[in-house]
């Protein structure tokens, strides 16, 4: 628990660092491209298109789910899942590979997952905010329930930063791990309800088990926020909870996996 609250003074103490690194890092990662940080968005929204054409106008055709066509109904789950899936991602490497900038300086190493995902974070805004243009173009407007949307985008940050802690610290370790957590990425992606609807195609202890995956609660929080205007935190109480655990547990598991480890990166780097 000692390395629990000191993950969380680390974060909070560095929050100002964490903000400019990742507005650095955004400006590394698009320094090349002429459009820049607009690939942030146009990236995602290329695939977004893609997955349109394939499971929305060529398998399902017109189909609606909730009564929502299914292009607005994938868009506001999918919208969760690029910037969650980038996240883990490139903060499972950011210790390994950002390690021999800071080794020789007085510098909190959880931050290097955090300033990671915070730069995912800012594109992940911005699509956001494009897609809710969309919606209103479309006839779903504004409503007060877009306040708990706030509550699933803080979420999806902070169930990203427990997964990354943890996997950031083990790819040091153990390389391999980067791969494992990439196909499990992969699995959890199809098995979540992002591109595809479930319900009654499958027996019934079979979909509670799936709606253990955590993807499942944030893509069915942004769809509620966004689309269904539905209170989805208390509908959902119980995996309301359930969620708020498993980020707790991965917390305290990642955070004394990280001192543990902490003074012996340089080793194992």
């Amino acid at each position: 628990m000692k390395a629990f609250i000191n993950i969380i003074k680390e974060q909070v103490n560095s929050f100002y660092m964490i903000q400019r690194l990742a507005k650095f890092q955004l400006k590394i990662d698009n320094q090349n491209n002429y459009l820049g940080f607009f690939w942030e968005i146009l990236n995602p929204a290329i695939q977004m298109a893609m997955y349109w054409f394939v499971f929305g106008f060529g398998i399902r055709g017109s189909a609606k789910i909730d009564n929502v066509p299914y292009v607005y109904w994938m868009l506001a789950g999918i919208s969760m899942w690029f910037f969650i899936n980038k996240a883990i991602l490139n903060g499972s490497k950011a210790i390994y590979q950002k390690y021999s900038m800071v080794a020789k300086m007085n510098f909190p190493l959880s931050v290097l997952p955090s300033y990671i995902i915070t730069g995912k974070f800012y594109g992940h805004l911005a699509l956001v905010g494009i897609i809710m243009v969309v919606f209103w173009i479309s006839g779903y407007y504004p409503s007060i329930y877009y306040i708990q949307l706030i509550y699933f985008m803080a979420m999806s940050y902070l169930l990203a930063f427990s997964i990354t802690l943890l996997t950031s610290t083990l790819t040091v370790v153990v390389r391999d791990v980067q791969m494992i957590v990439q196909s499990v990425l992969q699995a959890m992606f199809f098995l979540s309800p992002i591109l595809w609807d479930r319900t009654g195609k499958m027996p019934e202890w079979i979909q509670e088990i799936l709606r253990l995956n955590p993807f499942h609660y944030l893509a069915e929080g942004y769809r509620a926020s966004l689309l269904k205007n539905e209170w989805y935190i208390v509908a959902e109480w119980q995996l309301t909870l359930y969620n708020w655990g498993l980020i707790i547990f991965l917390l305290i598991i990642g955070s004394s996996a990280h001192y543990k480890f902490r003074n012996r990166f340089s080793d194992f780097i």
